[in-house]
C-alpha cells in the first residue's frame, strides 16, 4: 500500500509539473528522478506508466518519457440519433425484446469516491487478495515450456482436473471446460440451454448479473421465491408446470443475496422436479471458497449428486482472489456439453494460457490453503463485526440469516405500513441508497435482485470491499445518519 501511495504522489508531481515541458519536449531520466524525488526506479516507472495511460506522456524504449503533443482538433460530431431506430427495429418481431441494463452488475464494479466507504463491493479487498502467492504463481508459469502457446479449447487437462476434484461425484476431467470467469460461464450456458424467447426459472431475489445475462439473450425470467432453506420445491414444481421452462438457475450455497444454502431434504427434490419436467438445472457454485470459520463441513455441489446429466455446474477462483484472475470452470454430463463447448469457442476460443498456467502454479502451492484459511477467519471476523454493529445501531433494519459464508449480509428494510417508516415504501430503497451515499457509504439496494416486483424493501451490505473492521464500524454509523435523515 505504501509503494501505490507513493506512486500516486510522484504522478501528482510530474503532473503538476508538465507545463514547463513544451509539447514533444523529453523529462527528466528515470534516474534523474529517481535521485530528485528519493524514490525506487519501480516508482517512477509506475507513476510515467500511469500519466501514459492517461495520454499526457508518452514513453519510448530506450529514449525516455516525453510530454505528448496537442491533439488536431477533434472532427464534428456526427448524427448518431439513427441507432435509436436500428437497435429497435427487430424488438416487435422478437417474443421477448432484448433489454441490455448492466446496471445491477456496474454498482457492484464501480469504484466509490474517495473517503466512501464500500459496503456495496463485490470482491475482496486488496488486503485480503493473495496478491505475493498470484505474482509469484504468474512469474513461475511465465517460465513453463509451452506456456505462451496455445491451449487446448477446453482448458489445460491438469486445471480440468482440478476442477473435476473439486467438484466430487463422479464428475471427470473429460466434462470440464475452462472458462473466463464465472459471468462469461454463465452467459455460455443460458446460451446453449435456452433460445430467445423462453422462460428461464430464477431464484427470487437472486443475482442481478444473472438477469442481466437472460434478458440481454432475450429470455424472460421466471421468479421461484427462496426462503431460509433455499428454494422453495413445491413452487419450483409449480413454476415448471406453468411455463415449460428448461432452465432453473439456482445458488445453492450461500445464496446471492440472501446468503441461504439449499437444505439437505430439498437438494434431491430439486433435481427430481427438474429431471421429471426435462429441464436442466444450473448450478451457480461461486462463493464455495469464501466459507466462514465456524461454517462446519458444506454439502457437496449438486453436480456431485447427479448422475443423469440434469446439472451444469459453474465454479470459479475469481471471487477467492481477484476480479482480475478471472478463472472458472463449466461442468456438465452428456450431449450439453458438445453445445456448451461449441458456444465458448465461438465466443472466446480459449482462455489465455498464461492465465491457466497460474492458476495451476497457485492451487498447487502451499500458499493457496493458508490464504482460505486466512480469509475464513478474516470473512466470519468481518461478518460478526457488522452483525454486532447493525443489531446495536440499526435495529430497526431486519436481519433475517446470518450467512456462514459468503461476503454480504441481506436486510430488510420496515414495512411502509404508515407513520414514520412509510418512508421505507415503493421508493424507500432509492431514499436510502441515496441518503447513505451523502454520509459516505455506498450500499446497494435490494430492487435489482428481483425480477419481478419485489415483497418489500432491502439493501445489501458487503463487508468484504473494506480495508477492516473499524471501517465497517464506520460505515455502519454513516448508514444510522442516512436512516435518520430518511426517517
Amino acid at each position: 500500500m505504501r509503494e501505490r501511495s507513493s506512486v500516486d504522489d510522484l504522478a501528482d508531481q510530474l503532473r503538476r509539473e508538465l507545463e514547463r515541458y513544451s509539447p514533444g519536449g523529453k523529462l527528466p531520466s528515470s534516474r534523474a528522478l529517481v535521485e530528485r524525488f528519493r524514490v525506487s526506479p519501480v516508482t517512477v516507472s509506475r507513476a510515467l506508466a500511469q500519466l501514459a495511460a492517461e495520454g499526457l506522456v508518452v514513453t519510448r524504449p530506450g529514449a525516455g518519457a516525453f510530454r505528448v503533443r496537442p491533439r488536431p482538433q477533434a472532427a464534428a460530431v456526427g448524427d448518431t440519433s439513427w441507432q435509436e431506430v436500428a437497435l429497435s427495429a427487430d424488438s416487435a418481431a422478437e417474443l421477448v425484446p432484448r433489454s441490455v441494463d448492466a446496471s445491477g452488475v456496474l454498482v457492484t464494479l464501480a469504484a466509490p469516491a474517495a473517503g466512501v466507504i464500500e459496503f456495496n463491493g463485490g470482491y475482496l479487498h486488496p488486503s485480503l487478495q493473495p496478491e505475493r502467492a498470484m505474482a509469484a504463481a504468474l512469474s513461475r508459469a511465465g517460465r513453463r515450456p509451452g506456456a505462451w502457446g496455445r491451449p487446448p479449447v477446453e482448458g489445460l487437462p491438469e486445471l480440468r482436473e482440478w476442477f473435476a476434484r473439486s467438484i466430487g461425484g463422479a464428475v471427470t476431467a473429460a466434462e470440464v471446460l475452462v472458462t473466463s470467469g464465472g459471468q462469461s460461464a454463465l452467459t455460455t450456458a443460458l446460451r446453449a440451454l435456452a433460445p430467445p424467447g423462453a422462460p428461464v426459472l430464477v431464484e427470487s431475489p437472486t443475482y442481478p448479473g444473472m438477469l442481466a445475462i437472460a434478458r440481454a439473450a432475450g429470455l424472460r425470467p421466471v421468479p421461484v421465491p427462496v426462503d431460509a432453506d433455499g428454494v422453495r420445491p413445491s413452487l419450483l414444481a409449480d413454476a415448471f408446470r406453468a411455463t415449460g421452462a428448461r432452465v432453473f438457475v439456482c445458488q445453492p450455497l450461500f445464496q446471492n443475496p440472501t446468503g441461504a444454502v439449499l437444505a439437505p431434504e430439498r437438494r434431491g427434490e430439486v433435481l427430481r422436479i427438474a429431471r421429471e419436467a426435462g429441464a436442466f438445472v444450473v448450478e451457480d457454485d461461486f462463493v464455495r471458497r469464501l466459507v466462514h470459520e465456524d461454517a462446519g463441513p458444506l454439502p457437496r455441489p449438486l453436480a456431485a449428486d447427479d448422475p443423469d446429466g440434469v446439472v451444469v455446474h459453474v465454479g470459479s477462483l475469481t471471487k477467492a482472489t481477484s476480479p482480475s484472475f478471472r478463472v472458472s470452470a463449466l461442468a456438465a454430463h452428456g450431449p450439453v456439453l458438445e453445445r456448451l463447448r461449441a458456444i465458448q469457442v465461438v465466443d472466446t476460443f480459449f482462455v489465455p494460457r498464461p492465465l491457466q498456467e497460474a492458476a495451476l502454479e497457485l492451487v498447487g502451492s502451499p500458499a493457496w490453503p493458508r490464504h482460505l484459511r486466512a480469509i475464513s477467519a478474516e470473512l466470519k471476523t468481518r461478518r460478526d463485526t457488522m452483525t454486532a454493529a447493525l443489531r446495536l445501531d440499526l435495529p430497526e433494519l431486519s436481519l433475517p440469516h446470518i450467512p456462514s459464508g459468503g461476503y454480504h449480509l441481506w436486510l430488510r428494510l420496515p414495512e411502509g405500513t404508515g407513520g414514520t417508516s412509510q418512508a421505507f415504501g415503493s421508493g424507500g430503497e432509492s431514499a436510502l441508497v441515496a441518503a447513505a451515499l451523502r454520509a459516505g457509504v455506498a450500499i446497494t439496494p435490494g430492487r435489482p435482485y428481483f425480477s419481478a416486483e419485489p415483497p418489500a424493501g432491502h439493501v445489501r451490505l458487503s463487508f468484504a470491499a473494506v480495508a477492516g473492521t473499524g471501517e465497517i464500524t464506520e460505515g455502519v454509523r454513516r448508514l444510522r445518519r442516512a436512516c435518520e435523515e430518511v426517517l
